[in-house]
């Protein structure tokens, strides 16, 4: 297991339209793990789960809801639905990888025989729930039923309410509703800081204040702060996690001078209304502004990790909007690949199929479809940053532009059309062409610039 991703939640009083909005960037080593972005209809939901990585199996029942998802290309090692919004207009993103200290462990090991993990969480809840509540409630269930094999926070949302929730050893969890006015940056590390048990905005497994208070578990004097309990405070994490959340709360007014702190604020408030082109901003961000950037580095070892970087599989951005009607409220933002060289499509989720460059992602090279070709514009543009950073961002204005101009038109003639997710279909394959088109002009222009600068030349 990799200590990947890093997610950004904002409530609906947070944002710029008052929608709700749970974001992850999905990671992987350093080699390539093809994405897709499908529709899961509920005959194709499975009837009978097998994870590939346990021996856990579970009887499911037939869902009524649809969901979009973004798994693996090859099941080979299991589904890693990772995130999406199904038909009731709930998201759900699953799962940041997080730490759980060795005392924690002790006392409820993880199952590695037979728990459930990151594998298997969007396809037995998603397809489910039909609010944010429920997602925490039926995960929490079946965590404290069959027990998990890792430690991974996940988040839910509808169009009122954004939940965070991470696992505590083997069956323990703790979940929070973020305040509407709030965001949270989390990066690979246990994240929750205070928690009342008693709160109508929290949820955990039976007996957990108990649990902590026999086992000694928790070194505050008074309150129960989750990460001092449950969390890490490595070396590791000073370099590879907290920095992350430094940077984007420095670029949303929490002012911190020490990017290594292991005290870093879990619940954050913006000194400005959040957009989706901002939180795409910050996914794609490596320290831009500060001694940190490795573009700007001459050693070719960064002092931190950063959130964008070569090992990002996939970028989703679920945004679930207030005051719409439910056809058109759910938003399934995407983009395949490293963040500083891709560009985010906002795809509607109550549709009938997804567009084919997105959806029948190849396991081989193919540039036709998205992820090898955004994978494709990196390698080249990665070596020649400085001279491609004008029209790679100029490249994301203009693909944000135009898929937007069509979301206003399809959500003013919405009403026009009796087959709502037929529409819409139609409306996720135009934007699709838009975003291809875009993505290999921008590759021709990037082989342009290589070729100025070769080596072999006279």
């Amino acid at each position: 297991m990799q200590h990947t991703c890093t997610t950004f939640l904002a409530g609906k009083k947070a944002t710029i339209d008052g929608s709700t909005i749970i974001c992850r960037e999905e990671d992987y080593g350093n080699s390539f793990d093809p994405q897709r972005f499908v529709l899961i209809k509920p005959e194709r939901q499975p009837r009978e789960y097998r994870s590939k990585n346990t021996d856990f199996k579970l009887k499911l029942p037939i869902p009524k809801l649809k969901y979009t998802s973004t798994p693996d290309a090859s099941d080979k090692e299991g589904v890693f639905g990772a995130g999406g919004i199904n038909s009731a207009n709930v998201a759900m993103t699953a799962t940041e990888t997080i730490t759980t200290n060795a005392l924690v462990l002790s006392y409820d090991p993880l199952n590695i025989e037979s728990g459930i993990g990151e594998e298997d969480f969007v396809t037995l809840v998603l397809p489910y729930i039909n609010n944010a509540r429920e997602g925490v409630k039926r995960l929490g269930e079946l965590l404290s039923e069959y027990g998990t094999y890792e430690s991974n926070a996940v988040a839910f949302s509808d169009k009122d309410e954004v939940w965070y929730m991470e696992t505590i050893g083997g069956h323990h969890w703790a979940a929070i509703k973020i305040p509407d006015n709030a965001y949270v940056i989390a990066p690979n590390r246990f994240n929750i800081t205070e928690f009342d048990f008693d709160s109508p905005n929290t949820m955990s497994s039976l007996g957990l204040k108990q649990w902590i208070d026999d086992n000694k578990l928790n070194p505050n004097q008074t309150d129960y702060n989750l990460r001092h309990i449950c969390g890490s405070e490595t070396i590791t994490d000073t370099v590879y996690n907290n920095p992350r959340a430094w940077y984007v709360q420095q670029q949303l007014g929490t002012i911190n001078h020490n990017p290594q702190s292991n005290d870093l604020p879990f619940i954050c408030y913006a000194n400005k209304k959040i957009s989706i082109p901002m939180v795409k901003k910050l996914m794609s961000s490596h320290y831009q502004g500060t001694e940190y950037d490795p573009y700007k580095l001459d050693t070719d070892k960064a002092p931190f990790r950063s959130i964008a970087l070569n090992r990002n599989l996939e970028l989703h951005i679920l945004q679930v909007r207030g005051g719409l009607p439910a056809g058109i409220a759910g938003v399934h933002w995407l983009a395949f690949g490293p963040n500083t060289f891709n560009a985010i499509v906002p795809f509607y989720a109550n549709i009938d199929d997804t567009p084919a460059a997105y959806r029948d992602t190849s396991t081989e090279y193919s540039i036709d479809d998205m992820y090898w070709l955004t994978h494709t514009i990196t390698a080249i543009g990665d070596q020649y940053y400085r001279q491609a950073q004008s029209i790679e961002e100029n490249f994301e204005l203009q693909v944000m532009a135009k898929t937007l101009s069509l979301q206003h038109q399809a959500d003013s003639k919405i009403n026009d059309h009796q087959d709502v997710s037929a529409y819409l279909t139609t409306i996720n394959n135009q934007m699709a062409e838009i975003a291809m088109d875009k993505s290999k002009k921008l590759l021709g222009d990037l082989v342009k610039i290589a070729f100025a600068n070769e080596k072999l030349q006279f």
